[in-house]
């Protein structure tokens, strides 16, 4: 295995380990009943992010990038971001999330992996 290759790899599991933080901490609020946004989301997302941004870049391997894939993922996850930080504002404010608010975050970070998995 190539160099670039193995260094690559190291990024998608940086990648993938933001992705399990974003939606592990979800996880953890469902598993407890809260509906609330959390700062480890917020880690989650911006590991996952940079990772992402990094992984789409040309790395010079075989590997033909596929940007409709790439813009999908980054779109989605830009909502994400959005939505992380609507609800932290409401929370700040409030003390609350609305619910279809919280539930879009998980469905979203779902949605987001499972194109990854599945979009070839």
């Amino acid at each position: 295995m190539e160099t670039l290759e193995v260094l690559r790899e190291l990024v998608v599991l940086v990648h993938l380990t933001g992705f399990a933080i974003l939606f592990g901490a979800w996880a953890v609020e469902v598993y407890n009943r809260r509906v609330q946004v959390t700062p480890l989301m917020n880690i989650g997302l911006v590991i996952s992010a940079v990772a992402g941004l990094i992984l789409a870049a040309p790395w010079g391997i075989s590997d033909e990038l596929n940007y409709a894939k790439i813009g999908v993922k980054l779109v989605i996850l830009l909502v994400i971001g959005a939505l992380l930080g609507i609800g932290m504002s409401r929370q700040r404010k409030s003390g609350k999330v609305a619910p279809a608010l919280f539930w879009s975050i998980g469905i979203l970070t779902l949605l987001n992996a499972a194109i990854a998995v599945i979009w070839r």
